[in-house]
Order: structure tokens, then C-alpha cells, then sequence
């Protein structure tokens, strides 16, 4: 399809994951256009590599155009959409795009799972770098060894993020595949966790008869699917029936240890420059499919030490005079705030965690909201702004006072995004730590934040 088809249209081109996929096709030679509603560092950076970017959608951006790719957040009575198939272009969504990528390279890497997706598919392409395997990569963030969500390598392996959203993940065929856990999840593409659990299986029973599937064992919603695999697959974990797990765990700020035993056997010490129990565990994953690969163990470690982390994943931004630590995160999911707030408990010694947390759809909340006042809670202080809807619209009756009412912590408030930066630099005080989080616009304030902090004190 992709030999037949040069000039490709992406709607949505400045998503995360579309941003990296037209710019990996821009660099295999084809010809690349694309549209979205606003104007971002994705966009500029991808016109500033030669590809062809319009802010708004209309029907004249369709122009000498072979395909059009789509991201699920674009509706299908996108005005872009119905000219191209008034006019016969053949009009895909990024899932099938992702889809026929995955046939350019003979072994293919296909990392799934609600939480921790970027993080292990990065992890296992800086792997694959030390050991010389030149890996290609799409991912959903910024990769800081490669300044880039995607790579274009010359080795025979491509790694990429499967996406449960919208089921897209069933668009992929792996000849390998991770699934880091399953909890549920967007609540308006699935019933009930069940339905996302049948889902990740279809996956799993999807990758080729001579591959393999990465899982993590103790997580309880894969446990219970386990018996209905019917591919090879290998466990990881911590616990003693995993294939690969780890033993006297140790951290210090971003610095992680373990022990790796795989198969019983003892492996030595791994070092990681990232923090908490959750990036063990994503190098757990990322050693599973390296080992597979037969890249030494030696080989294995200098990659996951030279790992240098994603961007908005316990990004440390700024470090004050008086040793206010702030932090920029994409958690939005419960789970995720858990593993957040626990790295920073665990490698810190801290005065006062204060999280700000800007609550992500409105479905999300609606779903989570008791979930998420538990979460929060265990943070000394919590700021919450108002909803990101995103690809939205409000529901009557959802709102961040859901959570707010339910907030044991020592100090809440509700605040409009906008004051934040005072706010915190009235509150914070020596040797506390900031965590700015969520997956939508509250990471553009992270610099305002530090500035009036810099300016009071």
C-alpha cells in the first residue's frame, strides 16, 4: 500500500502519536501533509523538518493527495474526511497505518498496556541501540536520548505503542509483543473491565505462533486471562513464579537498583536513572523481549543505565535555590498518580508533596473520581483546576469539585489554572517537591511556576 501511495494526508498531525508516524514516513522518502486545529510543538517541529502543516481543517488541504490517515479523536464528519472520500482517497485511521509500518521491518515490537507503554518501548530501543540492532521506534512522548518520539533505524526490528483506546491495538499483527497491565479504562470505548480484558487477550492471541508476549504476572487482570493464551509467551514480575523478576529493590532519587534473576538464576545488580517500583518493572519488560533478541545480559544493563527517560514522565524540571523540587508528569490515570507520588516518597526526602492535578475528560472522572480523592490524598497539599475535556463534550454534573469533596489531604484547593504560579509560590516552602500532572494543557505552565517561585524567594 505504501509503495503505491507518496503524498499522505495526516488529520490530527500534531497528536503524539500521529506527530511521530509522519515524520517517520517523511523520512522513508514519501510525501507528507498535514492539518490540526492548533498550532503546538509537534507542528512547528515537523514543519521545521519540511513537512507540509495547516492549522485548521478544510477541504482545501486535500489537495494531491494519495491517503489520508486520521487520528481517533477526529470525528468522521471531519470536513477533510468527507472531501477525500467524496473524491475517492482512500481514508485510513492510524491504527491501520501503524499497521502496515509494522510489515517494513522483519521482527516487530508491539508494547500494549494501560500504563507504562512509552516508557518500555523506549527503554527497549535504547537496548537495541547499545547492542547495535539500530531499532525504528514510534512512541507517545519525547524519548530524551533521541530528542524524538520516533527514530528511523537501519536494523531489521520496529518497536511501537499498541493503544487499547478505541480498540486500535487489534490493528496490529507483532511478530512480539508486551503488555505491562491491564486496568480499566476509557469508559466511553469499553462496557466494563471485561471487555478490555477480552480485548488485550484478542491482542495477545494475535502476535505470530514463532513469537512471543511479554507479561507482567502479578498484575491481577492479566492473571485472570492467562489460561486463555494460546501464543508463547513469558512472565515477569516480582514475585518467585515470574521468568524474569527482581530482588532487594533500592532508590535514591532517580536512581534505581535491583537484583535480576532470570529463570532462578542470579544476574546481578541493575542500575537505572529513573525512579520508582513502575520503571523496574518497564525494564523487567524491556529485558524479556532484549533477552529474546539473545542481546547479553552485559549489553542489556549499559542500555537500561544509559536510559535517560521521556519527557513529562517524572520530569524533573527545575531544582530552586532553596531546593524546591519541580516535577512535570502526564499521570491521569489513578494508578498512575499511585506510582507517581510513591517514586517520590520512596527516592526523596521531602517537606511537603504538593501536587497540582488537572483531571483529564470528563468520562475519566465520572468513572474514577472516589479513585482519584483516594490517590491524591496521600499528598500533603492538592491543587486542582478545572477539566480537560479534550475530544469532549461536558457531562452535566461532572466537575473537579467530585474529587475535591473527598480530598483527605492536609491542604486542597480548587484554583483556576491561571493562578497557579502564585498560589505555589506563597505555599511552598524548602525541600518541597511540586508534581504538576496530567495529560493535558497544565504542563505549559511548569516554567511560569518556577519563575514566580524564583521571583518571591
Amino acid at each position: 500500500m505504501l509503495g503505491k501511495r507518496k503524498n499522505i494526508h495526516f488529520i490530527g498531525i500534531g497528536g503524539i502519536g500521529m506527530s511521530g508516524m509522519a515524520e517517520l514516513l517523511h523520512n522513508l522518502g514519501h510525501t507528507i501533509s498535514g492539518s490540526d486545529l492548533l498550532e503546538s510543538e509537534r507542528t512547528n517541529h515537523l514543519e521545521k523538518i519540511g513537512i507540509d502543516i495547516n492549522i485548521g481543517h478544510s477541504e482545501k488541504n486535500i489537495k494531491g493527495i494519495d491517503l489520508v490517515v486520521y487520528s481517533s479523536a477526529v470525528k468522521n464528519d471531519n470536513c477533510e474526511i468527507q472531501k477525500s472520500k467524496n473524491i475517492n482517497i482512500p481514508v485510513i485511521k492510524r491504527a491501520e497505518m501503524l499497521g502496515e509500518l509494522l510489515k517494513v521491518k522483519t521482527n516487530s515490537i508491539a508494547v500494549a498496556g494501560t500504563h507504562g507503554k512509552t516508557t518500555t518501548s523506549s527503554m527497549l530501543s535504547v537496548i537495541l541501540n547499545e547492542s547495535n540492532h539500530n531499532p525504528t521506534l514510534i512512541v507517545g512522548g519525547i524519548v530524551q536520548q533521541f530528542q524524538s518520539n520516533t527514530i528511523l533505524g537501519d536494523g531489521d526490528t520496529i518497536i511501537v505503542e499498541a493503544d487499547e483506546y478505541d480498540r486500535t491495538l487489534l490493528s496490529l499483527k507483532p511478530s512480539m509483543s508486551i503488555v505491562t497491565n491491564i486496568d480499566y479504562e476509557h469508559s466511553d470505548c469499553y462496557s466494563d473491565l471485561d471487555s478490555l480484558k477480552k480485548t488485550f487477550l484478542t491482542f495477545i492471541n494475535s502476535t505470530s505462533f514463532y513469537g512471543i508476549n511479554a507479561i507482567y504476572y502479578d498484575d491481577p487482570n492479566i492473571k485472570s486471562i492467562i489460561n486463555h493464551i494460546k501464543r508463547p509467551y513469558i512472565t515477569y514480575g516480582k514475585t518467585a513464579e515470574c521468568n524474569i523478576r527482581y530482588e532487594n529493590p533500592s532508590y535514591n532519587q532517580t536512581n534505581s537498583s535491583f537484583d535480576l534473576i532470570i529463570n532462578d538464576n542470579y544476574h546481578g545488580e541493575c542500575k537505572l536513572q529513573v525512579p520508582g517500583e513502575h520503571n523496574i518493572l518497564n525494564s523487567l519488560a524491556a529485558i524479556s523481549i532484549a533477552k529474546e533478541l539473545n542481546i547479553p545480559i552485559d549489553i542489556i544493563k549499559k542500555g537500561l543505565y544509559n536510559y535517560k527517560g521521556v519527557k513529562r514522565r517524572f520530569e524533573i524540571k527545575y531544582v530552586t535555590n532553596n531546593n524546591i523540587t519541580i516535577v512535570d508528569d502526564y499521570a491521569h490515570h489513578p494508578a498512575e498518580i499511585n506510582a507517581t507520588i510513591a517514586s517520590a516518597k520512596s527516592g526523596w526526602e521531602i517537606n511537603n508533596l504538593i501536587l497540582v492535578f488537572q483531571p483529564h475528560l470528563y468520562s475519566r472522572t465520572k468513572e474514577f473520581y472516589k479513585e482519584f480523592s483516594n490517590a491524591l490524598s496521600d499528598a500533603d497539599i492538592v491543587l486542582l483546576t478545572d477539566i480537560y475535556p479534550s475530544r469532549e463534550e461536558k457531562i452535566d454534573g461532572i466537575n473537579s469539585g467530585l474529587i475535591l469533596d473527598r480530598l483527605k489531604s492536609k491542604y486542597s484547593f480548587l484554583i483556576n489554572r491561571d493562578e497557579i504560579p502564585k498560589k505555589l509560590a506563597e505555599i511552598s516552602r524548602k525541600d518541597d517537591m511540586i508534581i504538576i500532572m496530567g495529560a493535558g494543557d497544565i504542563r505549559d505552565i511548569t516554567d511560569n511556576i518556577y519563575n514566580e517561585i524564583k521571583r518571591i524567594r
